[in-house]
């Protein structure tokens, strides 16, 4: 007897690009893209219901054999730090639901980073028929990741643009992916990438400009924090690169918190927690002493629909920064 078709999903690991590129696979396997789009919802973690969400996978398809239901970042949402009754309350409800997904369901949990092992619903994908469970681990070797993608956008990269790219980047392999195919169209076939070229295109915001400016945040002093801003968008640093480093400071920051509140060791163990260096391990850790963990999380949610505004093309990205600022310095 064969085994049957997954109806829940855990993607989950350190390479959002993979992530983000599984999740698209599924959406084009479902066939025609106009009833993929109908038979399609997202949700973000940090606002679901499970009610909404087991409602929507549930739904009958249209026009598809199959409903596709993505939700980012709820499991770890519900089992972090503060989650409380209610995270735990949420848990029990969707491990009693997942079992019994009907069979056109595609429920995908996508987490962006790794979760624990005694995670109810990782352990629960593992066991059941129904369940698939997929860890995404970022490359150890940045240079022949960067190598690999750059051809396949038929382009050649030097092995100094690579190193620069992953300097400038880090693991973030969405951003490096985006500057790839930038950097590809602009030199053609005819040469490399060079790290000329990855200095001409790609702005390089230092990152003790970022924390410079979440630090104004924190001390409410929207003054300086506008006029850091300004001052790196003068230099023709993009907006939406600059609101992907806030984004990834403040959650850098509620790891911290989290680290710290649970009695988690500081310097070079709060660094192996975090995976970072220690001097930003050290840099972390005195910033987060302006902000509370339930301020952390506002701030987050307020990020996540400044995000969801912007790309939907509700609010212009500047504005969603200078905005933002202007929520955290009251």
């Amino acid at each position: 007897m064969s085994k049957p078709a997954p109806t829940f999903y855990v993607f989950h690991g350190d390479d959002a690009l993979a992530i983000e590129e599984e999740v698209a696979k599924m959406h084009r396997r479902m066939g025609d893209p106009a009833a993929a789009d109908l038979n399609t919802m997202t949700f973000d973690g940090t606002k679901a219901a499970a009610a909404d969400v087991f409602n929507a996978v549930a739904a009958l398809p249209f026009m598809s054999d199959k409903r596709l239901v993505v939700v980012t970042g709820w499991l770890t949402w519900l089992t972090r730090s503060g989650a409380g009754k209610s995270g735990k309350e949420q848990l029990d409800q969707i491990t009693r639901q997942l079992p019994h997904l009907p069979d056109w369901a595609r429920l995908v949990f996508v987490e962006r980073e790794m979760l624990k092992d005694t995670h109810p619903v990782l352990k629960l994908a593992r066991s059941d028929p129904h369940g698939y469970v997929k860890t995404f681990r970022a490359p150890r070797n940045p240079r022949k990741w960067i190598t690999a993608r750059a051809e396949s956008y038929g382009a050649a990269i030097e092995p100094a643009a690579a190193d620069a790219l992953a300097a400038l980047f880090g693991n973030n392999l969405i951003g490096i992916d985006n500057e790839l195919f930038k950097l590809a169209a602009y030199v053609g076939q005819g040469r490399p990438i060079t790290p000329e070229d990855v200095a001409e295109l790609t702005p390089y915001v230092p990152e003790e400009k970022i924390f410079d400016m979440v630090d104004a945040m924190g001390r409410r002093d929207g003054a300086a924090a506008a006029r850091l801003l300004h001052n790196l968008l003068d230099k023709k640093n993009e907006p939406l690169g600059l609101f992907a480093m806030i984004v990834r400071q403040f959650r850098l920051l509620i790891q911290t918190r989290e680290h710290l509140d649970s009695g988690g060791g500081r310097g070079g163990a709060l660094a192996k927690a975090l995976h970072i260096h220690n001097f930003v391990a050290g840099k972390l850790e005195a910033q987060s002493r302006n902000f509370s963990l339930e301020d952390l999380e506002a701030v987050y949610r307020h990020l996540l629909d400044l995000d969801r505004r912007i790309k939907t093309g509700k609010i212009d990205p500047v504005l969603a920064l200078d905005t933002l600022i202007a929520a955290l310095s009251e």
